[in-house]
């Protein structure tokens, strides 16, 4: 299998109900950079949940806590994330914690930023539990598109079409070459990196998530 196998799959979706699914989500997140500060770093939150946890229960964690992420204790937002399932409840409630000091400056700091990559660098930077998976998935659900997020899923497809040999360790190098490989497959098929995750999420998962 090659890049041009994977581009006839995708092709293949674009031209099913997966693309309906696929606008829509990505019209979801342009909204998001108009919502509040508050909203905004919820959204942080759910992407420091995810780090070597899965989307989709993030995602109920998200809904379930909510204001909580703002306000609980960090003991009480541990003891909650416990609750509801989260596999590193201690280091995540810390790094939740830690990240309100930028919960009320979150749109000024975003907007502060002209060029997109030194803002994914910032966050990477700046707040604790972000790499830079974590920081293009926050991106890409506040409306940036041109930010891959490469998770296990999108190695496993790079992988099995034997685009890539899958790596042991996904250094800051490593993330930035397989990001302009995606980048390249994405022109090809006349979509945004945000599209393009979305259609290989949905090759892996049978589902078009955030």
């Amino acid at each position: 299998m090659t890049i041009k196998a994977l581009v006839k799959e995708v092709e293949g979706l674009k031209k099913s109900e997966v693309r309906v699914l696929v606008e829509k989500r990505i019209k979801e997140f342009k909204k998001m950079r108009r919502k509040s500060n508050k909203e905004i770093f919820k959204e942080l939150c759910f992407c420091i949940l995810t780090a070597n946890f899965t989307a989709e229960r993030s995602i109920k964690i998200q809904r379930k806590i909510d204001e909580g992420f703002l306000t609980l204790s960090n003991s009480k937002l541990s003891r909650k994330l416990r609750k509801l399932g989260h596999r590193f409840p201690e280091v995540r409630a810390r790094y939740i914690a830690e990240a309100r000091s930028y919960a009320s400056l979150l749109r000024n700091i975003i907007e502060s930023f002209d060029d997109e990559s030194k803002l994914r660098e910032w966050l990477v930077k700046n707040v604790k539990g972000i790499g830079f998976k974590e920081a293009s998935h926050f991106l890409r659900n506040i409306g940036y598109t041109n930010f891959a997020i490469i998770d296990f899923h999108i190695l496993d497809i790079l992988t099995e079409h034997k685009i890539i040999k899958k790596p042991k360790i996904l250094s800051k190098k490593r993330y930035l070459e397989i990001e302009n490989l995606l980048r390249r497959i994405a022109k090809k098929l006349n979509l945004s990196l945000a599209e393009l995750d979305l259609y290989l999420w949905y090759m892996k998962t049978g589902k078009v998530l955030k």
